[in-house]
């Protein structure tokens, strides 16, 4: 059997994209005789498996090529116009005056409460559970180096015992068979930044303890990656993009400045093109704002965060966070192939930096959780989480009215992970490339990352119609 290599490029990830969402469009029949490639799993390389020869996925990656131009046809909002190439454009009214009542957020007290205990499932504290974690960093095969805190040299392990508690209720622990049954069938997304990868590895190292998946598919620089999982026809991915709406670094003289011009109006269509082939989609994301930024709407200047310029309008970053939600939302909602969609946010995952930040020396070497008192709740992390809690509520509201068959949920993790400065890696990881800076910002696996994947379960039990307690 002869074997080629798939080279990792923006034009074959479009390749995949257009074979992946295939099964879901009925119009071009161009995609009704192209099937997928044999991948087998490689951490290394990724081999693809020809039955014929390397002229058979050449003329694959050339149909796959070409598709992309139909989808473009059915899916874009104008795909005539060449001004947006580059984004998809949404109209959103989130206006400039908000900004200062981002933080002002009333949740529907139902909202976060199971159909059938009436339990605030985001609203509890930290108890020691001496049978976690249910894996180890050995027992999981597709652990990432980044998150093997004990390969590094991490010797205490108290972090590793510790459940969420719900006030009125206990949450159960993630079990994979029933996570699966819930999945089967289905097509689920993670999309957002380096953590919404960190909550895919914790969801594929507990799946994994019972059901070895495929690795189906990496894309450009392996920051989107594809797992199938045979026995029950359910296919995970995770697609980066670490704001969500169209982001450009401004680059001089060749070389990348940090500085980031953030079209808040427009939705990335380089995974926004994936909504009609999803069941389930997670999104996420905050951790990228926090950064020199130049904020635009319908092509102008609005703004600025931490640009310290007179002429330039001063806003905050659960502004620049809302705005992005918004966008995103709406355009999912909008989108007419997105019937049955079920879209769940992830709230803000705070970090943990003590004496400094990620580039000035801060660090993070706590090894027990924080009790409540210890913990102010009314902070910035909450700030920044009700500013994407906002975003939801009202596209809830707004598909109601519309009458869309599409639902929107949240797994509201801030809160617990606000008492978990022990959970991340520090310096216990591979961090040559970044200059020995600490990380904690990301989370070790195991770790008290996993319980986001109780949480999840939970949810998704809920929509199901499944019990939970």
């Amino acid at each position: 059997m002869q074997s080629t290599f798939l080279e990792r490029s923006p034009e074959n990830s479009y390749s995949f994209l257009t074979w992946f969402i295939r099964p879901r469009i009925q119009t071009p029949m161009i995609f009704e005789k192209v099937d997928p490639p044999q991948i087998s799993l490689n951490y290394s390389t990724m081999t693809v498996k020809s039955s014929s020869s390397a002229s058979t996925w050449f003329i694959l990656s050339a149909l796959g090529t070409a598709s992309i131009y139909i989808v473009f046809i059915f899916y874009s909002l104008n795909p005539f116009d060449l001004n947006t190439t580059s984004s998809l454009i949404i109209n959103s009214d989130y206006s400039v005056a908000e900004k200062d009542n981002a933080s002002s957020v009333i949740i529907n007290p139902d909202y976060n409460v199971t159909e059938k205990n009436k339990c605030d499932l985001f609203k509890g504290h930290w108890v020691p559970d001496p049978t976690r974690p249910l894996y180890t960093n050995l027992s999981c095969p597709t652990l990432p180096d980044s998150k093997n805190c004990a390969k590094y040299g991490r010797k205490d392990s108290d972090y590793l015992n510790w459940r969420w508690k719900p006030q009125d209720c206990d949450l159960p622990r993630f079990d994979s068979n029933i996570f699966l049954s819930i999945l089967r069938s289905k097509r689920l997304a993670f999309v957002g930044d380096s953590v919404a990868r960190n909550h895919m590895e914790s969801l594929l190292c507990l799946l994994s303890q019972d059901q070895t998946p495929l690795e189906w598919w990496r894309g450009f620089e392996d920051r989107d990656i594809t797992f199938y999982f045979p026995s029950y026809d359910f296919t995970l991915m995770v697609f980066w993009a670490n704001t969500l709406v169209l982001a450009n670094e401004r680059v001089i003289n060749g070389s990348k400045t940090g500085v980031i011009d953030l079209h808040l109006d427009k939705v990335d269509h380089y995974w926004a093109i994936l909504l009609p082939a999803l069941d389930y989609l997670i999104i996420s994301d905050a951790h990228w704002f926090f950064r020199k930024s130049y904020l635009y709407e319908g092509g102008q200047l609005i703004g600025c965060i931490y640009c310290d310029e007179s002429n330039v309008t001063q806003l905050n970053v659960p502004f620049a966070i809302g705005k992005a939600f918004r966008s995103t939302l709406e355009y999912i909602d909008e989108c007419e192939q997105c019937n049955g969609l079920v879209t769940l946010l992830r709230t803000f995952a705070p970090s943990h930096f003590e004496n400094g930040f990620w580039n000035t020396g801060g660090y993070c070497n706590r090894t027990s959780p924080y009790s409540e008192e210890q913990v102010n709740f009314d902070g910035h992390e909450t700030e920044l989480r009700n500013s994407q809690v906002k975003e939801i509520e009202r596209i809830r509201n707004i598909s109601e009215k519309r009458g869309n068959n599409k639902r929107y949920e949240i797994v509201d993790i801030t809160r617990a992970m606000i008492m978990r400065p022990d959970g991340h890696p520090g310096s216990y990881w591979n961090n040559k490339n970044a200059h020995g800076h600490d990380d904690c910002a990301h989370w070790c696996l195991p770790g008290p990352i996993d319980v986001w994947n109780d949480l999840l379960m939970a949810v998704l039990q809920k929509i199901d119609g499944s019990s939970i307690g």
